[in-house]
């Protein structure tokens, strides 16, 4: 205010602008089509590939004030309007009609487990992490050197060896995880760590499962040797596309976090023996796994 305004020029608009809100929602109808659509190999626009669309277009399509625009023009048109369609955001489709109530049900379990109102029942979360990479290095990593190399140094080739399948089951209660490391998952996988399950858990307890709707959970295997066990398992399915629901990918998130981080190993049977162990460690201080978004969902049940 004052002098000191008097120093500043004032926004002024010497011409009227050429590029009309009919031009601008032209382009803004270019930015939300997908430029696949319109012959191009990318599937998102940039800025540069837009603005060259624009250029090249505008004239046929009836809006010769864009034939010049740059780049800046077209920034200028699409952040009028909050667009960045050179950006993905994800979101979670729900594509299973009985959402809503198979949601509920989880919900219901877990909130028995946390106010301990589930006598006689052991509830855990079962998950699959298929396609764990057994990678070897071909030259040996140097250590850092204080003072000079801060960080580990590896060089930038790696060999394959092959991939691998973990098969877990999390205890809802004390956080113990029973573990499987297989090379494939189906339900021969499967059966094997029910089998673990029925093993380490006292005779007379039911066995609830928390568990997605992979195939190899309701296969006419699983279902043939679950027949042998009448009342020994209980299943809670998650939802279709609701695996977030389970709290078993809590767990192999923390597995990610800490001994599958930046993991090299020189064979498939070390990067196994490796996972066990890890498994181990984590077991001797086990966590228990809790998500306050149940916690806020569950007050509503």
């Amino acid at each position: 205010m004052g002098a000191f305004a008097g120093l500043k020029d004032t926004y002024h608009r010497p011409f009227e602008p050429k590029i009309d809100d009919e031009a601008k929602a032209w382009v803004v109808a270019l930015a939300c089509t997908k430029p696949k659509e319109l012959g191009y190999a990318a599937e998102v626009w940039s800025r540069k590939a837009l603005a060259t669309h624009v250029r090249k277009h505008a004239a046929s399509a009836g809006y010769p004030a864009l034939s010049r625009a740059a780049k800046v023009t077209v920034h200028r048109i699409l952040t009028e309007r909050s667009l960045r369609p050179e950006r993905v955001r994800y979101y979670l489709e729900r594509r299973d009609p009985e959402f809503e109530p198979k949601m509920k049900q989880i919900l219901i379990v877990y909130k028995e487990v946390s106010l301990e109102q589930s006598e006689g029942v052991i509830t855990v979360c079962v998950d699959e992490k298929p396609g764990v990479q057994a990678i070897a290095n071909t030259a040996a990593d140097l250590p850092p050197v204080p003072n000079k190399y801060e960080t580990i140094s590896r060089d930038h080739e790696y060999k394959r060896l092959g991939t691998l399948s973990i098969i877990a089951a999390l205890d809802l209660r004390d956080g113990h995880v029973l573990a499987r490391v297989e090379r494939r998952h189906r339900s021969a996988e499967f059966i094997l760590l029910l089998k673990d399950l029925d093993a380490y858990y006292p005779e007379a307890a039911k066995i609830r499962i928390v568990l997605d709707n992979h195939s190899a959970h309701i296969s006419k295997e699983t279902r043939a040797y679950l027949a042998t066990r009448p009342g020994r398992f209980e299943y809670v399915h998650t939802p279709k596309h609701g695996s977030w629901l389970n709290l078993a990918e809590n767990l192999f998130g923390k597995m990610a976090r800490t001994f599958l981080r930046h993991i090299r190993v020189e064979s498939w049977g070390e990067l196994k023996a490796r996972i066990l162990q890890g498994v181990a460690e984590m077991n001797e201080q086990p966590i228990t796994f809790r998500w306050s978004k149940f916690e806020e969902l569950s007050e509503n049940i």
